[in-house]
């Protein structure tokens, strides 16, 4: 049997924000969710689970604050990566998630290619799908920030502005969460996850590899760019350990589980949702 070859796509410090974001973002679904239906036995149910109202009231408040240190954090990461001798390549380059016209090029590819004509582009490191769930989930970030800040300090921010605010405030913060919730739990989980090449679980993000055989059918403009840039060696990896890979699963498939519960209950009581 031949040994499969892997290369390294994610650093640690990709999957350290990944698998934040994955507690974070469940913690502020669940929580936000216990009062969001508080009125029905959901909100209940979910509520007295956490500990009761307050408890999660605290816990979404905790989360809340968490999220916007990490994306803080975040932002001063992206900041240090940038090569301010090689501006233009470092913001704009295969390498970076900033959408540019490559990306626009290689949709219309596979839009033609969808109705017969040419052939599928030949993705790079980063395909245009993979930026704009990226940037959806980074623009969301500020909105829900902000909002909820101002939902968390009602007093003070009322002594700034007006009143009605808080009433804007609490509607772009749910309509948000919303559509953050539905993106994440429907779209997210089916390609990143259910798709037929990475069913029953994407791995990459988890290990941070990916097999050269996937790559070289995925992504096979950045297989020859690293192997004509001669790194190509530089970033083989050895293949996850038994016990790593085993923590891994039991932990997408809990997070799979939970998104997947939240969005079903979300779905069949969304009846009850009231955004002014």
């Amino acid at each position: 049997m031949t040994e499969k070859t892997y290369i390294k796509r994610y650093s640690k410090i990709h999957r350290l924000f990944h698998i934040f974001i994955v507690l974070t973002f469940m913690n502020q679904a669940v929580t936000g969710f216990s009062f969001l239906f508080i009125t029905t036995d959901l909100g209940e149910k979910l509520s007295q689970l956490l500990g009761g109202y307050k408890t999660s009231f605290f816990l979404h408040k905790l989360g809340g604050v968490l999220m916007i240190t990490g994306f803080l954090i975040h932002i001063m990461y992206l900041l240090s990566k940038i090569d301010r001798r090689n501006l233009k390549a470092s913001i704009f380059g295969p390498d970076s998630l900033v959408p540019n016209l490559q990306d626009i090029q290689h949709l219309l590819q596979r839009v033609l290619s969808f109705f017969g004509f040419g052939s599928l582009p030949k993705i790079d490191r980063w395909a245009y799908w993979e930026k704009f769930g990226y940037w959806g989930v980074f623009w969301g970030m500020p909105l829900l920030g902000i909002t909820g800040v101002m939902l968390m300090f009602p007093l003070l921010v009322c002594r700034v502005v007006s009143g009605w605010t808080l009433n804007v405030a609490a509607l772009l913060h749910r309509a948000e969460a919303i559509l953050a919730v539905s993106y994440l739990f429907i779209i997210h989980f089916f390609f990143g996850h259910f798709s037929p090449s990475k069913f029953p679980l994407n791995e990459a993000m988890f290990s941070g590899r990916v097999e050269l055989e996937e790559l070289i059918e995925e992504r096979l403009a950045w297989v020859e760019r690293m192997q004509k840039e001669g790194k190509i060696e530089l970033i083989k990896a050895n293949a996850p350990n038994p016990w790593y890979r085993a923590l891994y699963f039991i932990f997408g498939y809990a997070a799979l589980a939970c998104g997947f519960y939240i969005i079903i209950k979300g779905i069949d009581y969304s009846r009850y949702i009231k955004l002014h």
